[in-house]
């Protein structure tokens, strides 16, 4: 039998507990910091946050224990586990109200993105166990408990403050855009026209080939070049940010912390802008398609690098690569186009 059916009500505390948590959930999700004028302890509030996601942990595994197997709690039992788990998620999601957007955007929704994901984890946990059957512990209350621990210890490997939020983002752009860029690489050396040796003249009644969807022509592939091309610039110009975040990324003015949100923010343009150029390069090559995308791409490059040239992390070595993409950009957005317009 589970939860709900089960005498004494044990399910009424456990719904209400599961009413709350996804309250908290939601406020948390959507909801803004509370900025204050005074200092702000960023150690403090680490060594605080890190406090409350142990005990949110500790009392979902007690939870989950005293529901593990037969007897069931009691009614009073699970009503004192319930005061004491919402209790500890109330904490965790005051103690990250207390992250200040001063203290840089991208940090903040990096901790509040992980503590959703513990919030959430608690109300699967609670929802397994109200839908779990009392005489073993389900795979899914042991999945769901787990869930809550991973979610738990993913707060270990948090950005310590914004440059180290930024440098996330700008790792998994580069992520991103290296996989896209090494798919396009990877079809067009295996892709061939099968009945390339097989001259037009040999094919009975003039028809042409059924399959010229599926192969590319080398009018194609001469487009597929600098579109190619564009998407290296990009890969480029998030591996020389990186680099240069950090180098130079400051976290100590609000201008600078402004800065590198501003980063953050448009980088995250890329890898779609790549991915959508990518994608319509695949045969059948629509030219228009790519015109829009590769005009799209390197539009959105060069705002990019107009935004690091007059940022805090643009020193004077990192301009001289910040000049050198800008003009590998308009050189494989004008080839790209020349080629288009010949061809097409």
């Amino acid at each position: 039998m589970s939860a709900d059916n089960c005498g004494g009500n044990v399910s009424v505390p456990l719904r209400n507990l599961l009413n709350s948590i996804q309250c908290i959930r939601d406020r948390v999700r959507d909801g803004e910091s509370n900025e204050s004028d005074g200092a702000f302890n960023l150690s403090n509030f680490w060594e605080t946050l890190n406090q409350a996601v142990k005990a949110v942990s500790q009392e979902a595994t007690k939870l989950s224990l005293a529901f593990s197997k037969p007897p069931l709690p009691s009614q009073q039992d699970v009503e004192k586990l319930a005061e004491v788990i919402l209790k500890s998620v109330l904490t965790l999601s005051t103690v990250y109200y207390w992250l200040p957007k001063s203290q840089g955007i991208s940090l903040r929704r990096q901790v509040r993105d992980a503590t959703v994901e513990v919030l959430e984890g608690v109300t699967q946990l609670v929802e397994a166990i109200l839908s779990s059957p009392l005489q073993s512990l389900t795979q899914e209350q042991l999945t769901t408990t787990g869930g809550v621990w991973s979610a738990c210890d993913q707060f270990t490997h948090l950005p310590q403050d914004n440059k180290a939020a930024v440098l996330v983002v700008l790792s998994a752009q580069i992520g991103v855009v290296k996989d896209a860029i090494e798919e396009i690489e990877q079809a067009v050396s295996e892709a061939h026209d099968p009945f390339s040796d097989v001259l037009d003249d040999d094919q009975e009644g003039g028809e042409p080939r059924g399959n010229q969807d599926t192969y590319w022509s080398e009018n194609d592939r001469r487009v597929i070049g600098p579109c190619q091309g564009l998407m290296k610039a990009a890969a480029a110009c998030l591996r020389k940010l990186m680099s240069a975040v950090k180098a130079n990324g400051d976290v100590t003015t609000p201008q600078n912390l402004a800065q590198l949100d501003d980063l953050a923010d448009i980088v995250k343009d890329i890898s779609p802008g790549v991915d959508d150029l990518a994608l319509c390069l695949y045969p059948p090559m629509d030219y228009s398609g790519v015109e829009t995308n590769v005009s799209k791409l390197a539009a959105l490059l060069k705002k990019v690098l107009e935004i690091i040239r007059f940022s805090h992390v643009c020193g004077e070595s990192q301009l001289t690569w910040v000049q050198f993409l800008d003009g590998a950009v308009d050189h494989n957005l004008q080839k790209a186009k020349d080629l288009i317009q010949q061809d097409s």
